[in-house]
């Protein structure tokens, strides 16, 4: 498993002259023309200190024969010495051959044999020499690959083929404990493996990338390998591409001492073409590899081993805070506590968060001496904003102003959400100081169903709760997530709560009956499939760390048997005249002028909050293009065309007196 290191000493450079001396006496002798008497070089000249030359480590790697050896260094000698090139021509008495050709080496060197210029032979399946094409095979210029003439002179760097699809992966500090341990285990089982023997495979599954690659690029380190990282969505589709590119990465593995990190995170699942060439790809090297995925992939023949990984524990990022805080962790101790219990980060992500409160604060500033009552909201706020970017792909952030009292509803339904809001706030007391997550994950996460017509205040509550809770409210329309293709569903709805998950943001999944609907019997493989999705969306609620809130219009339609997993289920009546009152009394902000408005009246139209509150825009746009204050004419005419809209008739009833 381990390879011998290469040292790029004096020793090294003469050992690779002395080669080619004799390979330089061979074309000398093949040209009837006098020269020195060249002895073979020894093993090992002084100052390698037992460790293998760049050539002898080439030979050893590649399994080259003597003959293949001084064929490739034929072609070196063009490259490094002047006078390989006349001494080629004249050797093959042509002044216009200045290029080796294998008619020469086949005449000009010892133990020559025609399988070295074999499509299978080492020289040409590890591209170490390139055929010119366009000429028979043996009168056709040969020339040594670029990076294995700088290899044997010394210079060790990617080969520039690969340079634009690699990254060096570089240690981001110690690991977590939960990480050092699945580093620590690959590192001793890639240990056990017997000289010649291909390396495990390690598949390191889970939705947190820093962790994946921190604790593959640790393994690798410790074991004494270079980690690169290669997104899997930069494989070739085309077999023959795909090929070359895996004989280079194996070419480059030895002679680098290398380790791949192949990244299928972002590969997209539908991308069957890419997929499918990752089998192959991995399954036909010789080299260690990990896999970082975000689901487990199912489609190795070589021994594999796989690994879920998770952010850091709660504990852990408790250390990692109070790591990065340094002395000011201890103003902020319980402040660090309530952020663990909402938010779920990467270790990255908190060093970042510390880093960018201080910005928050005062730009150029640092943590240290800030006093508690502006590094606190200032710490929250960087936590809270780090997902948007990913969700704002994913769903709309809806901006939250609404409290408590803007909120008109049952007390039975406002103490509901307000215990809600106490579950979330104290989830991380309960679940962890208490041990209740001793008992098993499942049921941990907090779900609701918010249930009634439209209008009666579900997104407002939603939007209370979030302001409350200084979290960010995100809106999914469910019927747009669910998809008409197998595994689409589920692969939208995990991009979702992934990155939700490390934000603590609220999800408000519009029009749960789009996908929670009563089953019908399992006819075929597509309801059997809608099952599934409506499974994975309850599993992951029942685990999401943050609240999730399912809303419907049509409470009636939804399976008892989903209703029964959810937490809290909270049904929005339709306001009775009373409600409707508090409604309009709340509904203009106090810098909106009005005159002689009288709520009780208005209260009389039978509508839900949301229709209320269009009504009241309409005549405040009335009120303001005839320039005068809102009055009972304007939320006449604003009512009429509400009506008109909703497909209603407006009684003379409901606006006398108006």
């Amino acid at each position: 498993m381990t390879r011998p290191e290469t040292t790029w000493s004096d020793a090294n450079k003469r050992y690779l002259m002395a080669h080619l001396d004799l390979v330089r006496a061979a074309l000398v002798r093949h040209a009837n023309e006098p020269g020195p008497t060249v002895k073979a070089p020894p093993s090992n000249l002084p100052g390698l200190d037992d460790k293998p030359a760049a050539l002898q480590h080439v030979v050893e790697l590649f399994g080259l024969s003597p003959f293949e050896r001084d064929l490739l260094l034929l072609c070196a000698g063009i490259e490094l010495e002047a006078e390989f090139g006349p001494l080629c021509a004249a050797a093959q008495g042509d002044a216009q051959r200045a290029f080796p050709t294998f008619s020469l080496a086949l005449a000009a060197l010892d133990g020559a044999h025609w399988s070295a210029l074999s499509p299978g032979s080492a020289l040409r399946y590890w591209n170490l020499i390139d055929v010119e094409p366009g000429s028979s095979l043996t009168r056709a210029n040969l020339t040594i690959d670029e990076r294995i003439l700088h290899y044997l002179v010394g210079i060790n760097h990617l080969d520039k083929s690969l340079a634009p699809l690699l990254q060096a992966v570089s240690a981001d500090g110690p690991l977590v404990e939960s990480h050092r341990v699945l580093a620590d285990n690959m590192m001793a089982t890639w240990g056990q493996i017997e000289p010649g023997q291909r390396p495990t495979l390690f598949q390191l599954s889970g939705p947190e990338p820093h962790g994946k690659r921190a604790i593959a690029a640790a393994a690798c380190r410790r074991f004494g390998l270079t980690p690169y990282l290669l997104p899997a969505a930069c494989l070739p589709t085309q077999a023959a591409e795909l090929a070359r590119l895996r004989r280079l990465w194996q070419r480059e593995a030895a002679l680098s001492n290398a380790a791949l990190i192949l990244d299928c995170d972002d590969l997209d699942a539908g991308d069957q073409h890419r997929l499918s060439g990752i089998g192959p790809f991995v399954d036909e090297s010789y080299d260690p590899i990990v896999l970082l995925t975000t689901q487990r992939l199912n489609r190795w023949q070589r021994p594999t081993i796989s690994f879920e990984v998770d952010k850091p524990t709660s504990s852990e990022q408790r250390r990692l805070w109070f790591a990065a805080l340094g002395a000011n962790a201890e103003t902020v101790r319980e402040d660090i506590d309530r952020i663990v219990s909402q938010f779920h980060l990467a270790a990255p992500t908190i060093t970042a968060a510390v880093q960018d409160a201080a910005g928050w604060i005062e730009p150029s500033a640092t943590v240290e001496g800030v006093p508690r009552e502006l590094l606190a909201p200032a710490l929250w706020s960087v936590c809270r904003h780090q997902a948007r970017p990913r969700l704002d792909d994913l769903a709309e952030r809806i901006e939250t102003t609404a409290t408590w009292e803007d909120l008109v509803l049952p007390d039975q339904q406002k103490n509901l959400l307000r215990e809600m809001s106490c579950h979330v706030r104290h989830r991380g007391l309960v679940y962890e100081r208490w041990g209740f997550q001793t008992k098993g994950n499942r049921g941990l996460g907090i779900s609701a169903l918010f249930a009634g017509a439209s209008g009666t205040g579900k997104t407002m509550a939603a939007e209370v709760l979030a302001n409350e809770l200084q979290l960010d409210l995100y809106r999914i329309d469910l019927s747009s997530v669910v998809s008409k293709y197998i595994g689409e569903t589920e692969k939208n709805l995990r991009q979702v709560f992934d990155a939700a998950e490390g934000g603590g943001a609220i999800l408000l999944f519009d029009e749960a009956d789009a996908l929670f609907g009563k089953r019908s019997e399992v006819k075929d493989s597509h309801d059997r499939h809608a099952n599934v999705e409506v499974s994975y969306l309850l599993q992951r609620m029942e685990s999401f760390r943050g609240l999730a809130i399912l809303t419907t219009n049509l409470k009636e339609a939804l399976d008892q048997a989903f209703l029964r997993r959810l937490r809290f289920i909270v049904n929005f009546p339709f306001p009775n005249e009373g409600e409707r009152a508090k409604i309009w009394q709340r509904v203009y902000p106090v810098e909106t002028p009005t005159e002689s408005l009288d709520w009780l009246k208005a209260a009389r139209l039978n509508i839900a909050g949301g229709n209320i509150r269009n009504i009241a825009l309409g005549a405040a746009f009335l009120a303001a293009d005839a320039g005068q204050p809102i009055t009972m004419g304007h939320l006449a005419e604003a009512t009429r065309r509400e009506y008109t809209k909703l497909d209603l008739t407006l009684t003379a009833k409901e606006i006398k007196d108006w």
